[in-house]
């Protein structure tokens, strides 16, 4: 069975400390004392000598006093006994007292690094860079680009951040073996974070880059790399973000400000309407399609042509509620699903006439549907999460056509480890049975549906308290508050980032 994380409960110790002041080098020394010429030098330290005799006597009260010693002290006897393990932390059956908080177990990191931002931003992506795919030496470099949520709406920005020095968090076997070698790869430093930013007015709800082909270097900065922001203006934004990642990677570069600062596009489609929903499509095709959709049930595409983009002004409309959600089919290039906080699941083909879904699913969870993903490898497979704090996974081959008379199909897998409503879900980009997910619960959950659970094995799982751990949860990560979106790095493989109210986590365990 997979390995799971052991989150340690600690007291918090208070531990004082202060380092020895530095001399300075102007500072007075201590006066030497001088020798008076008719005396001898006195030595502070010097030894008194004993006599003769009173060694002697010393010794016969040493004899006369005398006794075993294992008569007062019993010997000493080594214990072979461990000590006790730490507890193990587990959401929703333990409960942190007043004065606990939880302390990470570092070793079963791989890499684990936190970052602090000025304001909370509540969604990202991952920029694709040229410094080569399946990467697997540290310390890992890593560029992101994310949206704020900032006090006033001017104050917002669009922020590309370079994450380097990302040294590992665990070292490898018997350290023995390599105290010769170059360990620069395992030190656990502080990152260095770089950053450039777009202002942008309004908060950004949703922040998505532009899909580039796997294993390709990044464009030259002549050609643009797109970012969608969803504003809370109802607009949404496209932004060229070239330019920014250059400017941090060559020193001294500078970039035309009208390029970067001013959008390369605005969608008006949605009007004032507020939305979360955002998809770009996979890259292959010569032109570039982006969905959007908002609270008020509507679905938009706009594509690119030789002279820009283009925004179509007729919806999709289907749905009877907010558009939480939008992915494209990884493997059908006009097909994509949405969901909905109505409950349901619907697929589309934009080749269809009237903008109608041509499948779906009525009721996929118990309240509104938050999140969804498609499966790369096995593209029949999709996730979703609900606000129940739901987890399933659906054969796509079982859905009923739009009106179609019959039930709806049975998820072909159900989890229901998270307490509050799940926010994020992603399938590893390689691995087609391996997930993870975010909750407002303050957990990140990392899955695999390939563990299947021994006969005899059965109820090894449960926790003292009577809680199921299903044997598909591998990790759970902790430590942030309120987490609202994460990302498997896809040049990075297994590590992931995501982010909250008090800024971003990227880590690596021994579990993926």
């Amino acid at each position: 069975m997979a390995k799971r994380t052991a989150t340690e409960l600690l007291n918090p110790a208070k531990q004082d400390g202060q380092a020895f002041h530095k001399v300075s080098a102007s500072g007075s020394r201590r006066p030497d004392v001088a020798a008076d010429e008719m005396g001898e030098f006195e030595d502070a330290w010097e030894d008194e000598i004993e006599s003769d005799e009173e060694v002697t006597n010393a010794q016969d009260d040493e004899q006369e006093d005398s006794m075993d010693i294992d008569q007062v002290l019993p010997a000493v006897e080594e214990s072979d006994e461990q000590p006790p393990p730490a507890d193990v932390y587990i959401p929703g059956t333990h409960h942190l007292g007043k004065d606990e908080i939880l302390e990470p177990d570092d070793s079963v990191y791989i890499m684990r690094h936190t970052m602090n931002v000025n304001w909370p931003c509540l969604s990202f992506d991952i920029l694709r860079d040229s410094l080569g795919d399946e990467r697997q030496r540290y310390p890992a470099t890593s560029y992101l680009v994310a949206g704020t949520q900032a006090d006033i709406a001017s104050n917002n920005e669009v922020v590309v951040y370079k994450l380097s020095s990302l040294h590992r968090t665990q070292k490898d076997g018997d350290d023995s073996d390599s105290e010769n070698e170059d360990d620069d790869d395992d030190l656990d430093e502080d990152a260095i974070i770089e950053y450039r930013s777009i202002p942008h007015l309004g908060g950004v709800n949703r922040t998505r880059a532009q899909p580039l082909p796997s294993s390709q270097p990044l464009p030259p900065v002549s050609q643009p790399y797109h970012v969608a922001t969803w504003a809370e203006t109802g607009k949404v934004h496209i932004w060229d973000v070239r330019p920014l990642i250059e400017s941090i990677d060559v020193p001294g570069y500078t970039y035309d400000k009208t390029r970067t600062n001013t959008p390369v596009f605005t969608i008006n489609s949605h009007g004032r309407a507020e939305g979360f929903a955002m998809d770009w499509a996979a890259s292959g095709s010569s032109s570039l399609r982006l969905l959007t959709g908002d609270v008020h049930s509507k679905i938009f595409l706009t594509t690119s042509t030789p002279s820009g983009f283009n925004a179509l002004s007729q919806p999709f409309t289907s749905h009877t509620s907010s558009i939480e959600d939008l992915q494209w089919s990884p493997s059908e290039p006009t097909v994509f699903a949405s969901c909905s906080a109505d409950q349901s699941i619907q697929v589309w083909d934009v080749r269809s006439k009237g903008r109608k879904s041509v499948a779906g699913i009525t009721t996929a969870h118990e309240s509104d549907v938050n999140v969804i993903s498609w499966n790369r490898k096995s593209s029949y497979l999709l996730l979703s999460g609900g606000d129940e704090g739901g987890i399933k996974v659906w054969d796509l081959r079982n859905v009923q056509k739009r009106g179609s008379t019959q039930a709806d199909p049975t998820p072909v897998a159900s989890f229901a480890w998270h307490k509050a409503p799940i926010t994020s879900i992603e399938w590893h980009p390689t691995e087609d049975s391996i997930f993870a997910a975010s909750g407002a619960d303050d957990q990140v959950t990392m899955w695999d549906l390939g563990v299947e659970q021994d006969e005899d094995e059965a109820g090894m799982d449960d926790t003292p308290e009577g809680q199921h751990v299903p044997p598909q949860l591998l990790f759970v990560h902790q430590g942030q508050k309120d987490v609202k979106e994460l990302h498997w790095h896809p040049q990075i493989p297994g590590s992931i980032i995501s982010t909250a109210l008090d800024g971003f986590n990227i880590f690596k365990t021994i579990s993926v």
